[in-house]
């Protein structure tokens, strides 16, 4: 039987979600639905596998998740066979497109709503909360992460490092992260790792991920790969610092 995260004393309401705030107007306003039909449904089984990673890494077994930001929905519908069958997966978006595409996934222990984890009716807390690709999106990614550092007991983060020096030698090299992939703020590994501490995190674990070797079938993209990879082997945070293509999978209380 599925059963509910915990559930703190607070008036039962329904969530506002100002259009304004948090440059959500692309994601409610049917715009984001417009220019990513798939809502990057692809990229899911890459971030299934870089957090199962690192829940065997940290050897971690949580019992409730919320994966904030979930889009369509297929990380947890993936993500959830894969751990324990009492496991209770909630998927929270601000969109009313990502839901309604995600409902189909719906199971018994992976359930969606449109919610903003800051707002949440319930006030809900859980083991462990998924933010895979978010906060480069929201222009108070600070406020943002402030919010939902209490609302659970670990934090996983998954961050696009869009900052290298090859990104910033072409001349659209960010912007073209910003036109189509809605990136309002750019990271490095340090910067990453120092706002997250800024705000009061602990960070306990993080490794990065190679978004570049496994995602994307441009030809330009192909040929990059053995470049990268050898790179990769030799000095890690260099060729990350240089050639860009990676994200950083953080974990943090």
């Amino acid at each position: 039987m599925a059963t509910s995260p915990v559930r703190r004393n607070q008036p039962s309401r329904s969530p506002v979600f100002p259009v304004a705030e948090s440059g959500k107007a692309i994601y409610q306003d049917g715009t984001y639905l417009k220019n990513h039909p798939d809502w990057h449904a692809e990229e899911s089984p890459f971030k299934v596998r870089q957090v199962l990673r690192m829940l065997k890494q940290r050897n971690l077994v949580p019992r409730t998740i919320c994966d904030v930001g979930c889009g369509v929905g297929l990380v947890l519908a993936e993500l959830q066979p894969r751990l324990p069958a009492d496991c209770m997966c909630w998927g929270y978006d601000v969109s009313p497109d990502a839901i309604a595409l995600a409902a189909g996934r719906s199971q018994q222990n992976v359930r969606f709503r449109v919610r903003d984890i800051r707002r949440d009716p319930c006030d809900a807390h859980f083991d462990l909360i998924l933010m895979l690709d978010v906060f480069e999106h929201v222009d108070d990614y600070i406020g943002l992460l402030r919010d939902v550092r209490p609302k659970g007991k670990h934090k996983l983060f998954h961050i696009p490092l869009d900052l290298s020096v090859q990104s910033l030698a072409r001349k659209n090299g960010l912007l073209r992260r910003r036109d189509e992939h809605a990136h309002l703020h750019y990271f490095t590994k340090e910067t990453a790792l120092r706002t997250l501490t800024d705000v009061g995190y602990t960070i306990v674990d993080y490794f990065y991920t190679p978004r570049c070797i496994e995602l994307g079938d441009q030809l330009i993209q192909k040929l990059a790969r053995l470049p990268r990879q050898v790179c990769f082997a030799l000095a890690q945070d260099l060729t990350v610092r240089f050639l860009g293509g990676y994200s950083l999978m953080v974990l943090a209380e």
